[in-house]
C-alpha cells in the first residue's frame, strides 16, 4: 500500500515539474492573430498613390491656413482624382482604418501567450547595469535592433527584470530568458547611435532564468 502511495506521489511530483517547465516559443508567437484585410490601395498605380498623397498634404496645409493657395489647389486635384474614377473620401477613410489595424498588429499582445511560463531566445539591450551585470534589459529578436536599426514593433520587445544580474558578453551574443510573460505596455528611453530614443514595449518579464543561448 505504501509502495502504491509512494509511486503516486512521485508521479504527481513529476507531473507538477513538467507543468512548471517553460514552453519554448518563437517571436512570431508574441504577435496576435489577425485576419487578413482588403487593401484598396494595392490596386492603385504609383502615380495615383502620389497624387492622393499630394492631395492629403494640400488639404492639411489648407486646414492649418499656412498656404494661401492650398485650398484651391486641393479642390482642383480632388476633382481630377474623382474624374479619374477614384473615390477619394472612401480611400482616405480606408487609410485611417488600415493605419489603425497596422498599429494594433504592432502593439497588441497575444492573449494566448500572456501569463504563460515561456522560454524565448533573443538579444540583450542593457537598461541598468550593476557590478558589470545587466539587472534590467530589453530582449529583442534580431542582433543590433534599436542600436543600428530602427526598433522592432512594440510586441516584439520584452522588458526584462533580473535582479541577480546577467553578465553579458556583448550586444551580439544571443541569450535565453525564461519566466512568466506579462502584458504591460510602456515606454523606455534607450541609447541609440544617433542619441537617446523612446522605445514602445508591449511585454514584460521578471525572469526566472537568463542564460547564454544554445540549441
Amino acid at each position: 500500500m505504501k509502495i502504491h502511495a509512494l509511486a503516486a506521489a512521485l508521479l504527481f511530483s513529476a507531473t507538477l515539474a513538467q507543468a512548471s517547465d517553460p514552453e519554448s516559443i518563437d517571436w512570431v508567437d508574441l504577435t496576435p492573430p489577425f485576419t487578413s484585410y482588403e487593401n484598396p490601395f494595392a490596386a492603385l498605380s504609383s502615380a495615383q498613390m502620389n497624387r492622393l498623397a499630394h492631395l492629403l498634404q494640400l488639404e492639411t496645409l489648407a486646414d492649418t491656413g499656412t498656404d494661401a493657395t492650398a485650398a484651391e489647389d486641393a479642390a482642383s486635384l480632388r476633382e481630377e482624382l474623382i474624374a479619374d474614377g477614384l473615390d477619394v473620401e472612401f480611400l482616405f477613410a480606408e487609410r485611417l482604418r488600415i493605419m489603425e489595424l497596422r498599429t494594433r498588429e504592432a502593439t497588441d499582445p497575444n492573449a494566448e501567450i500572456v501569463g504563460r511560463n515561456i522560454r524565448i531566445p533573443g538579444y540583450l539591450l542593457p537598461l541598468d547595469i550593476k557590478d558589470g551585470r545587466a539587472v534590467e534589459f530589453l530582449l529583442v529578436p534580431t542582433v543590433g535592433a534599436c542600436i543600428h536599426t530602427p526598433p522592432p514593433p512594440a510586441n516584439q520587445i520584452v522588458h526584462v527584470s533580473y535582479p541577480q544580474g546577467f553578465e553579458a558578453s556583448g550586444l551580439y551574443a544571443p541569450i535565453w530568458i525564461s519566466g512568466q510573460i506579462k502584458s504591460d505596455p510602456q515606454e523606455k528611453s534607450l541609447w541609440m547611435v544617433d542619441g537617446n530614443a523612446s522605445v514602445n514595449i508591449t511585454y514584460t518579464m521578471d525572469a526566472a532564468v537568463v542564460e547564454p543561448y544554445s540549441e
